[in-house]
């Protein structure tokens, strides 16, 4: 018998980790980091044995969906991983930028530990960088878009476009058990449609089973053009007024897509005199890597690469790739736009920026991202007064705006769309979302499809 448990990802928005057992095939549906008020349960052994699992399948690169990949390997894990060539391009210089913050957590709390005199009671770092090496030297398979997998005689699988980021990919699963054909397709997390950068995602024609994400399962966003309206109207209007613009901005897809909206305003000449950082080593790689997959994006970003365009440069941009020259960006008095990690302001250079320029009311701060409960950038988005960073209470006075438009994942029409012409479908499974849009999402596809939704429950084994 087939079945799915979850042991992340489930009742909640990160740590997505979904176990397949298919016959005595063990398949592991990303491992990822979880973030927010639960971070802590990063360190918790694994609800299985590592070195039990045969597959692990990344569905994309975001730290939600891998950031646990080298705890894994460093608990035993020595099967195949399969992804798609970009995903694993980008997981590795996100997992080592993982590693990197969690060594400075580690020393930061230990030094702290000892002046305590409490040394013994400081976790170990999660992984190191050696760990994370260790995931790229295990046995790899890089899948293509649409290719059949033969995974065993009564087994197969594919990776279908999941438009959500460069890389990502739903994985649909065919096997058969007792003589019946058996289907089904886990999600990962799914594109909105009209994406700035990427293609759309790829329709479905048959499932029987579906598990798929949540997070926007409660609300159809903002039409993509008016959020581009409003994201040029806040930096033209600031800039005018003398002040800077601080965008908390994920390093992967978000900062790419927010370059080339402000390649956009300098070709049409919004952006004047200003000076525009990119104060992200980890964005700086990842743009990288976008020029090196055309064939991922739509057209007319598409079409930029190829011909040797470079379209997330301009020339008021400046990347601060050395701690130094971020640093020198305090001495930018006025008509700066900095674009700083992390996006959920949990770590990184962002909190500089914003110790630096949150208090003063002729600044911006620019939210194009979703913000999980339990982080900073949530707090700043829920109106807090005052914001604590290094150990320093400070007003927060800036304007806040938080631009959704731009999410990369689908909502609950674009969700509902994709799900309509599945023939077969018989039960949908919620996962990757926070408790109340679960429940909003499943009465709204009940109300819309007439099939058996259910939300799955972190631990809850479902037999397929």
């Amino acid at each position: 018998m087939a079945n799915v448990t979850s042991y992340g990802g489930a009742s909640m928005v990160t740590g997505s980790c979904h176990l397949v057992e298919i016959h005595s095939i063990k398949i592991l549906i990303d491992c990822g980091m979880i973030q927010g008020e639960l971070w802590q349960e990063n360190y918790n052994p694994f609800g299985f044995n590592p070195r039990e699992i045969d597959y692990l399948i990344l569905t994309h690169a975001h730290t939600d969906h891998i950031g646990r990949v080298p705890k894994l390997v460093k608990e035993g894990f020595r099967g195949q991983i399969i992804a798609t060539e970009a995903t694993l391009d980008i997981a590795y210089i996100m997992l080592l930028d993982s590693a990197v913050l969690l060594m400075e957590e580690y020393e930061t709390q230990l030094r702290k530990a000892l002046r305590r005199g409490e040394e013994a009671s400081v976790q170990e770092p999660l992984y190191t960088k050696e760990h994370v090496e260790n995931v790229f030297a295990q046995k790899i398979r890089y899948a293509q878009y649409e290719e059949t997998i033969k995974i065993a005689p009564f087994l197969t699988m594919s990776f279908h476009d999941a438009g959500h980021i460069i890389g990502s990919a739903f994985i649909q699963m065919h096997f058969r058990e007792d003589e019946v054909e058996k289907s089904v397709i886990f999600s990962g997390d799914l594109g909105s449609k009209n994406r700035l950068l990427l293609n759309e995602l790829t329709p479905v024609l048959e499932a029987q089973t579906l598990f798929i994400e949540s997070t926007y399962g409660d609300r159809e966003h903002r039409a993509l053009q008016e959020s581009i309206d409003e994201f040029k109207t806040v930096i033209t209007q600031t800039l005018k007024e003398g002040g800077n613009i601080v965008i908390p901005s994920f390093a992967l897809e978000r900062t790419q897509e927010i370059l080339w909206l402000l390649r956009q305003m300098h070709d049409e000449g919004l952006l004047g005199n200003c000076h525009v950082f990119l104060d992200s080593p980890l964005a700086i790689e990842a743009t990288k890597i976008y020029q090196k997959y055309p064939m991922h994006m739509n057209q007319t970003v598409g079409l930029h690469v190829s011909l040797g365009d470079d379209p997330f440069s301009f020339p008021q941009l400046r990347h601060t790739q050395r701690k130094k020259d971020s640093m020198e960006i305090n001495d930018v008095e006025k008509k700066a736009i900095i674009i700083a990690g992390s996006g959920m302001c949990t770590g990184g250079r962002v909190l500089h920026h914003l110790k630096q320029r949150i208090w003063n009311p002729k600044n911006a701060v620019v939210f194009v991202g979703f913000q999980v409960k339990g982080t900073l950038g949530r707090e700043i988005v829920d109106g807090e007064s005052f914001i604590r960073i290094y150990g320093e209470d400070i007003k927060v006075r800036a304007k806040i705006y938080t631009i959704n438009g731009f999410s990369a994942h689908a909502d609950r029409d674009d969700m509902l769309q994709w799900i309509k012409p599945m023939e077969g479908l018989n039960h949908i499974y919620l996962i990757h979302g926070e408790p109340d849009k679960l429940e909003l999402f499943k009465t709204y596809l009940k109300e819309n499809t007439g099939l058996k939704v259910h939300i799955v429950k972190r631990n809850e084994t479902i037999y397929v």
